[in-house]
Parts: C-alpha cells; sequence; structure tokens
C-alpha cells in the first residue's frame, strides 16, 4: 500500500515544500528561506528519530521503579499484568486487551540476559523482542512450536561468548537495550489465575548468573532524571526540536544507525547531528533553528491527518511491514506514534478505521454496526481476533468496563451464523449487549482490529474486513 504520508515524495513533503516557496516569494532577505529549510530538514530527520527517541522516554518512564509491579519494572525485571490493561494507563499507546501481559527493558551493555518462556500447555503465548529502533528480532511462541517454551538468550551488538547448552536459541539486538513483551491469551477474568502462574515462570536472567540461584534485585536506585510525572506520549509531543535533536544525537551512541541510512546520517550531519556527538544547538543560525523547532509540530500533524488520508478497503486501513521496516521510516514513525511495540504480521495484523462507510469521520454520538457474514469472521489460524475502541490512541472508559470485543467471549451468533457487532456509545439493549463495543461518547473516535496469527487470505487481501456502517437514527 502506498505511505500513508501519501503527500510526501522521496522524503521531502510536497506541502511543506509549497510553504517554503511561499515564504521565497512573499518575504525579502534569506532568512525565511533557511527557516523553510529548517522545517524541511527538520521534518525528515524528526521522522527518522521519531521512533527511536518515543522507544528511550518509554524505557525511562517503564523503568523508573524500584522494584517489579504489573505496569513497570527495573530494568532487566519483567512487569506482570494481572489483569488486562485499565484504559487510565497511558505510558504506552493502544495496548492489547487480547491478553495478560508480561514486559520488560533489558539492558545488554555488560552481557546478555536469559529469558525463561514457560509451557502454555496449548493456551496462545506469543514473545516478542524490539531493538531500540523498534524493529523485532526475535519472536517466539504458539507460532514457532520448535521453539515455544525454554530458555533464550538475548545478546548485545558487542558480545561474543558461547550460550549455554540449555539455551533454545540466541537472538541478536543491534542495541544496547531491548524491549520484551510477552502476551497470553485471556477470554476473561475467569482464565487469570491459570496466566498468573504462567506469568510467574516467565524470568529474566544474567548470563553470569545462570545455573545458580538468583532472586532479581529490590529496591533498585531509580533513575532521578526519569519524568514520571508525563506520559511518553505527551513528553514526545511537547518537545521543541531542539530537545528532540539533542536527545536523539546522544541516543546515537548506543543505538547506531543501520548500515542502509546512509542518507539519513547524511541529513542529521546537515543539522549538526553527528554520532557519538553532543547536539549544539548555538552552532546553528537562528533561523535555522527556527525551523528546525517548527518541525515538530508539523510532523505531529501529519500523523494525525495520515490516518484519514490513507488508502482503505472498506474503510479499514492495513500496514503490513510492522517491525521490519528498513528505510520506510514514514511507517516506522507512525507505528510507533499510534502503535509502540507492534508485532510483525507474522503474529498479528492491525487493521484500523477512521471513517464510516460513507467516508465520515467516527463519531460517538452515532450509532454503528459491522456485519460477518457466516464463517467471515476474520481468519486467524488460532482463532484469536479482537475489535478495540479509541480516542485518539487511548481507551475511554466506559459503563461497562469493555475495550474490546474479543473472540473468546460468548458472542451471540444470528441463526444464518452470520455475526453483528454494535458499536456505539449507549447499549443497544438487553438482547444485543453481549456483541455491544462501547465507544468513546459523542465526538472523533477509532477502531482497531487484532487478527493473531492470520491466515493468508487475510495478509494477501482475499479477505476484506466489513465496513463500518452508521445506522439511521
Amino acid at each position: 500500500m502506498r505511505s500513508l504520508f501519501s503527500n510526501w515524495r522521496a522524503g521531502r513533503p510536497v506541502v511543506l515544500l509549497a510553504v517554503c516557496l511561499s515564504l521565497v516569494m512573499f518575504t525579502v532577505g534569506c532568512g525565511k528561506v533557511r527557516e523553510g529549510e529548517g522545517v524541511i530538514r527538520g521534518m525528515e530527520e524528526y521522522v527518522y528519530g521519531y521512533s527511536l527517541v518515543m522507544m528511550d522516554v518509554t524505557r525511562a518512564v517503564m523503568t523508573a521503579t524500584p522494584n517489579s509491579g504489573e505496569y513497570s519494572a527495573p530494568i532487566n525485571q519483567f512487569a506482570r499484568l494481572r489483569t488486562v490493561v485499565s484504559p487510565d494507563f497511558k505510558n504506552v499507546v493502544r495496548i492489547s486487551v487480547n491478553s495478560l501481559w508480561t514486559h520488560g527493558f533489558l539492558d545488554l551493555q555488560k552481557e546478555p540476559m536469559i529469558v525463561t518462556l514457560p509451557d502454555t500447555n496449548g493456551r496462545y503465548i506469543v514473545m516478542q523482542a524490539m531493538n531500540m529502533w523498534t524493529d523485532d528480532f526475535a519472536s517466539v511462541g504458539t507460532r514457532t512450536p520448535a521453539t515455544n517454551a525454554g530458555n533464550y538468550l538475548i545478546a548485545g551488538p558487542s558480545w561474543n561468548g558461547t550460550a549455554p547448552p540449555d539455551v533454545k536459541a540466541v537472538f541478536r539486538c543491534s542495541t544496547r537495550y531491548a524491549w520484551v513483551l510477552v502476551q497470553i491469551s485471556a477470554g476473561g477474568p475467569e482464565d487469570y489465575p491459570a496466566i498468573h502462574k504462567l506469568q510467574d515462570q516467565i524470568q529474566a536472567i544474567p548470563l553470569s548468573s545462570w545455573g545458580k540461584p538468583y532472586t532479581p534485585p529490590r529496591n533498585v536506585p531509580v533513575d532521578p532524571t526519569a519524568d514520571i510525572t508525563a506520559t511518553p506520549y505527551d513528553q514526545v509531543r511537547l518537545m521543541t526540536g531542539e530537545m528532540f535533536f539533542k536527545r536523539l544525537a546522544a541516543l546515537l551512541k548506543d543505538n547506531p544507525p543501520y548500515p542502509d541510512d546512509t542518507k539519513a546520517v547524511e541529513g542529521l550531519k546537515k543539522i549538526g547531528i553527528e554520532s557519538g556527538k553532543d547536539f549544539d544547538a548555538s552552532k546553528l543560525d537562528a533561523d535555522t533553528l527556527k525551523g528546525i523547532n517548527k518541525a515538530p509540530g508539523v510532523v505531529w500533524l501529519k500523523f494525525a491527518q495520515g490516518v484519514y488520508e490513507a488508502p482503505t478497503v472498506n474503510g479499514w486501513v492495513s500496514i503490513l511491514n510492522v517491525g521490519r521496516f528498513g528505510t520506510d521510516y514514514q511507517t516506522r514513525a507512525l507505528i510507533a506514534w499510534m502503535g509502540l511495540g507492534a508485532l510483525t504480521s507474522d503474529d498479528c495484523v492491525y487493521p484500523s478505521a477512521f471513517l464510516d462507510s460513507d467516508g465520515k469521520v467516527l463519531d460517538g454520538a452515532q450509532k454503528y454496526i459491522m456485519h460477518f457474514e457466516k464463517n467471515g469472521v476474520p481468519p486467524s489460524h488460532v482463532g484469536v481476533w479482537s475489535i478495540s475502541p479509541y480516542r485518539e490512541n487511548f481507551y475511554v472508559h466506559n459503563p461497562i468496563e469493555r475495550y474490546g470485543l474479543l473472540s473468546g467471549m460468548p458472542l451471540k451468533y444470528n441463526a444464518d451464523g452470520s455475526l453483528d457487532v454494535y458499536i456505539q456509545a449507549k447499549s443497544p439493549g438487553p438482547d444485543k449487549e453481549v456483541n455491544w463495543l462501547p465507544c468513546p461518547p459523542s465526538g472523533p473516535f477509532n477502531l482497531t482490529i487484532r487478527v493473531y496469527q492470520p491466515k493468508k487470505e487475510l495478509l494477501d487481501g482475499t479477505y476484506k474486513l466489513p465496513p463500518v456502517k452508521k445506522v439511521q437514527q
């Protein structure tokens, strides 16, 4: 599919070029020209570095705790959500309510970590490991029966040792830090006790402690520079260009660009950023710096607009190259903005709808229906799928505290085997509530469908999701 940034060409946004030309035509002097060029260059490099900065801010916030809990844990330890995510948790966008999560950031600078996964006896599980550029470098679980339960060594870029014999596989991370996320599917609260026992078996142990009694340290010192007063989403959103690029320059020391990033690296040099060196904004002229500081706001506006302008099938936007981005920096940045931590399409796809079947913005003041024909639910090898509603990128409290309609729920099918899903803010009535997906009341919202281990027909476009149709009131 075309990029969600459909009016960007060769990394240069057409709309911003027009703005720059206007500045040249209507402003005397070269200051505004430099400012316009600063905006364009800043946008390009902001998009390139966005995923890395967002991951680092997330790492800082999620590890700013002395002991492991549900939502955060010190470095090299796991946090374990004992229920599905609360809508009040906003440190990560669009978390699935299909699963109970076990997650943690690993520091691989000194030595590798060994992660142990349990045998789930058929319950769906997937473990992914991401580097700081948000590329997945490991995925094991139900989809990979030969490497399902067992021990996995995760090593940083400089490790040259030998793995213990009881390690099933070695995964290499190209950056100092890795983010490991484990999902175990849950149909409802009745599944939680069994999942808790499985979660407690998920461990992260330093290689030097492997084979010895090991207890994760408690009362770990917390990084005093970590800001836990604002979500990572808001922290990055509020950064000026100067703040953003200062952090990016520092991060490049531990998170080197890929060999194919040559053009992006050259672009960074043009605004004073070189790998291994601090960013000194004072070396830029005032007009260029002014342009760079305008760039983040324009990119965030483009994020928000892009999802509404993207090509759709029955109103659904689908992005398949998640977690294996290569030099597609625009998609990488967009996914970090709206779905940080997304799995690759081998494990899950995430079609999203922002418009109804008439091309109008989904509005909580309206009522909608999705009609799946007989045998027409999303095709999955493991039968696990869900539909969730969001305001922007977050859940909103609703009367029945339901944030996803899940395949594991006792959904009510029609006599002909079809399925109707009712998407609205208020109850559709007692006889339909089992199929009710509450949406945020009044105002724009959007939907994401998750399909785990999708079948071929979903990946190649043969299967098409039904449109979201407005119900006439």
